[in-house]
């Protein structure tokens, strides 16, 4: 019996294995490219109950040819946008947006919502009543909330709201044991109950509980020195595990690698309706350094950013961004011709920041703005400094902001997207320090590429563009890679700051968080998935050579 017939017997949702099927789920947004043996469509926790089962039992040969089968694994897929190959593996695909996709319910100020529903259909109901998961990222169009969780994504709206793990309140995860358990967070006398409980669930939370115990001194040293982290697991943000212990912290960010998520509750924000922003344009990187730290001291609400290379693709493909923008190719030229003209009288600027404020009345996020404006041009006469004074106005810049990478992948023809170095964090205050650096790093390869990030926190996405023809390009993407996140980590920086580790960053955690704490990631990993059948090889266990060999490129040797 085939794989595909003895997982048609196992679940009531659908198996496929064609090759055109296969071939789509081999790719992320990302540099790699592995092909599955089967793609499900699970309709709902029990079907992912008796994959987990099913997986667990068989993990030999088939038992009517006696046939070597490699080891079979589960792998959860969302929406497929992640950019560092989270979602990719060659056994068994688990793709949650055909059946478990349904918000199930929507409170005063919470949403309980399945894994495989798109940010954007979850978002307008959730505008309905005034409410949104500020957490959002800029392919907030294309992704899902269950991706969010699975990387703590994080978003323009970070710098005041924070990342994804702050607004999730409760998960349902299906474990090595096949069966669906709910995570919060338990306190006092309940968090003792839950630690005498004799099940599956209690040793959990005992092992856990004893692992953060024992290892606090390790966890306190190594946890990330920055704001935004996605890399690793987040034993520091468990609890003291005497008081308090939340394992639905543990399993944001997670990847999939310790279950399968199949509900959500998200803790709801009101969002300011009005808001005015602030656009600043430099020409050059050391600039930095006197408005980072003018502009936090006005408590911005965003502070995102993008380069030359960005603004001068966004000028050439308007037209998509008239689509994302639902506006007129006519009215867009129209508003972009301000930028047009001052690229073309005084170059385009080095970089381009944008400083969003939000009121609950339109002059309010106004005033705000203009006193930003009137301080920046005070004290930099040279820097071009704008204000849109409504959300409308910002429109076109925020469009450029999230479409950037999307028009790369789709509009530079012969070269590929490389999102390699693509999501660090450094501490705000050291990037006029960093980025030169960096750029002298850069510097020494034949690449074109753009910068785009969240400013505000230190968080830069770094996408070059490399000929998949070339022989050396995987050499370059090896070199690079050490080079810039051995700078991050000189600076106590993150090498992800929400897109998570993958294939692409995993061999890369214990050089980050060291030995010592490498090793409790892999002790997590084994308490909660013993036959590693979790989307294995993405947090612990890849190297080097293991993720360069899935590299898409015809000069990696499969």
């Amino acid at each position: 019996m085939s794989l595909a017939e003895e997982l048609e017997k196992t679940i009531r949702g659908e198996v496929e294995t064609l090759p055109e099927v296969l071939l789509h789920y081999s790719r992320d947004a990302s540099l790699f490219v592995i092909r599955p043996e089967a793609v499900v469509h699970p309709l709902d926790a029990g079907d992912i109950g008796a994959l987990v089962r099913f997986v667990s039992e068989h993990q030999g040969n088939t038992p009517a040819e006696g046939s070597p089968r490699r080891r079979l694994t589960l792998t959860a897929r969302a929406a497929g946008t992640d950019m560092s190959g989270g979602p990719l593996n060659d056994s068994i695909i688990v793709d949650t947006t055909k059946h478990l996709n349904h918000l199930l319910e929507l409170g005063e100020r919470s949403a309980m919502v399945e894994p495989g529903m798109y940010f954007r259909d979850f978002d307008r109901e959730t505008k309905k009543k005034n409410l949104e998961l500020p957490s959002y990222t800029a392919s907030r169009e294309i992704n899902t909330v269950g991706g969010m969780v699975a990387n703590n994504s994080g978003g323009e709206k970070n710098l005041k709201f924070g990342k994804t793990a702050r607004y999730v309140e409760e998960l349902e995860v299906v474990l090595s044991d096949g069966k669906p358990h709910t995570f919060r967070k338990f306190e006092g006398d309940a968090l003792q109950v839950k630690l005498r409980e004799q099940s599956f669930e209690g040793e959990l939370y005992r092992k856990v509980a004893a692992l953060v115990q024992e290892n606090r001194e390790v966890i306190e040293k190594a946890k990330p020195k920055v704001e935004k982290n996605s890399s690793g697991y987040a034993l520091w943000d468990l609890g003291d595990a005497v008081n308090s212990l939340n394992l639905a912290r543990l399993m944001v960010g997670a990847q999939g690698t310790l279950g399968i998520i199949t509900k959500i509750r998200f803790a709801l924000t009101a969002p300011k309706p009005y808001s005015a922003m602030v656009v600043l344009f430099l020409d050059k990187l050391s600039e930095l350094g006197e408005v980072v730290p003018e502009v936090l001291k006005h408590a911005p609400d965003s502070f995102e950013s993008y380069d030359d290379h960005t603004f001068s693709i966004a000028l050439k493909y308007f037209p998509e961004l008239a689509v994302q923008m639902k506006a007129g190719i006519f009215s867009l030229g129209v508003s972009f011709l301000p930028e047009v003209w001052m690229a073309l009288t005084g170059g385009v600027p080095k970089l381009i920041l944008l400083v969003e404020f939000r009121a609950d009345t339109q002059a309010e996020a106004l005033r705000r703005a203009e006193a930003l404006s009137a301080e920046a041009k005070k004290n930099r006469s040279h820097i071009g400094v704008r204000v849109a004074k409504s959300e409308q106005a910002a429109r076109k810049y925020w469009a450029v902001r999230r479409e950037s990478f999307n028009l790369l992948r789709k509009k530079i023809r012969g070269l590929r997207t490389a999102p390699f170095i693509d999501d660090f964090v450094v501490p705000p205050l050291k990037l006029p320090e960093f980025l030169p650096k960096l750029e002298e790093i850069l510097s020494h390869y034949d690449l074109t590429y753009t910068i785009a990030g969240h400013v505000g926190d230190g968080n830069f996405h770094i996408i070059p563009l490399v000929d998949p023809k070339r022989t050396d390009t995987a050499k370059i993407i090896d070199e690079l890679s050490h080079k810039v996140y051995d700078l991050v980590i000189s600076y106590s920086g993150s090498i992800s700051g929400e897109h998570n580790d993958g294939l692409i960053r995993t061999p890369y955690v214990e050089k980050m968080f060291g030995t010592d704490m490498y090793n409790l990631f892999v002790q997590i990993k084994k308490i909660f998935d013993p036959q590693n059948i979790f989307n294995p090889g993405k947090k612990v266990g890849t190297t080097f050579a293991e993720a360069l060999r899935h590299l898409d490129l015809p000069s990696v040797k499969k």
